[in-house]
């Protein structure tokens, strides 16, 4: 087990990363209080949710099972969540236990932000996304139907058990969504990592141990130093939203759950790479090395054809980053290196949607 420590004064907490860390005795149990909640979907808890409990040892547990996918990411299963507390008396002195991908982590997260005005939560992330993402930095939330994660809060989990052995159960669908986050993190920050990537993709698809511990570790690692610094998004942190802003536009438009939040992601990474390059901030050859770990990965690098300049612009205009309403983006200024602006060429920005959705 390799330990990711995040620094946040009396919020701080660790960030455990190995295999078969749902079975070790105590791991789980000495991050609860009194009481747990597991909060879960119907495809994980007939795969974790009996070993999640045992884990608890002689802990009161419960647990409640939602629908699966991004399209129930909303406040009508969130409630579903506090029913389920309340109707069993459940106190200030729980914990909550988020087992499952992005979507548990940010809802379980957000209902425990919520409950009696916060209690505790811990994330056990079952997907290579939760793992090097959602599951850490404290963002939680649910989605709208005219914007992504517009209804949330930030709050803190009290540990992160990351397992992963949980991944030899994904979907390669959804293992290839999650790289797109990994290759994230090489893009912005480390130009050493995304080398690593590039020499080491075809290991990751195939699942090898070795190094998707190197990349869940790593991406730990750059996304915890981010959080430290910016915990609540002023400045820094939104470099992490590295094609958010075009992917919350598609998976809003599109109906939540017909692209996967990594696929989505992905196709915004292009987007932003060729507004990069519109504005002289990157060369070709950077944009074409970057598509190509894209492709390598088996992500999408265009959007749907059904997305046009316009319903791109509706979208946008209403992403969390949106200031005074100027649409912001993050711009890559070379491999390792990016910046958050909203004072750019807006022509440049009209060009790509113009090539990629007109």
């Amino acid at each position: 087990m390799q330990t990711v420590n995040i620094d946040l004064g009396h919020r701080s907490y660790p960030i455990h990363i190995g295999t078969g860390l749902l079975d070790q005795r105590g791991l789980i149990a000495e991050r609860v209080r009194n009481r747990a909640m597991v909060v879960t979907n119907e495809t994980i808890a007939p795969l974790y949710l009996d070993r999640t409990l045992a884990s608890l040892g002689n802990i009161p547990a419960s647990s409640v099972i939602l629908p699966d996918g991004e399209s129930f990411k909303n406040l009508n299963e969130l409630n579903r969540i506090f029913t389920a507390l309340l109707e069993e008396n459940f106190d200030r002195n729980c914990t909550l236990i988020a087992l499952g991908g992005g979507v548990i982590g940010d809802m379980t997260g957000f209902a425990a932000a919520s409950y009696q005005r916060g209690v505790d939560f811990l994330q056990v992330p079952t997907t290579l996304l939760a793992q090097v993402d959602s599951s850490v930095g404290g963002k939680t939330g649910v989605n709208h139907a005219l914007g992504k994660n517009m209804i949330g809060a930030f709050h803190q989990p009290v540990a992160v058990i990351a397992d992963m052995s949980t991944l030899a159960t994904l979907e390669e669908r959804e293992l290839r969504a999650g790289l797109a986050e990994v290759i994230k993190y090489g893009f912005i920050i480390d130009s050493d990592f995304f080398a690593w990537l590039e020499d080491n993709m075809d290991a990751l698809l195939a699942r090898d141990t070795d190094a998707t511990g190197e990349a869940v570790r790593r991406s730990c690692e750059i996304k915890a130093r981010v959080v430290e610094a910016d915990e609540r998004e002023h400045g820094l942190r939104a470099l992490l939203n590295l094609g958010h802003t075009f992917g919350h536009a598609i998976e809003a438009a599109m109906g939540y759950g017909r692209w996967l939040h990594g696929e989505a992601v992905s196709a915004g990474i292009a987007m932003a790479l060729d507004t990069s390059v519109r504005l002289e901030l990157i060369d070709e050859g950077i944009r074409e090395r970057g598509l190509k770990l894209l492709q390598r990965a088996g992500l999408p690098i265009s959007p749907p054809s059904q997305m046009t300049p316009d319903t791109f612009l509706r979208y946008m205009a209403r992403d969390k980053k949106a200031s005074g309403g100027d649409i912001r983006l993050i711009l890559l200024d070379g491999i390792g290196k990016a910046h958050v602006s909203a004072d750019f060429d807006q022509s440049a920005l009209h060009a790509t949607l113009a090539h990629y959705a007109g």
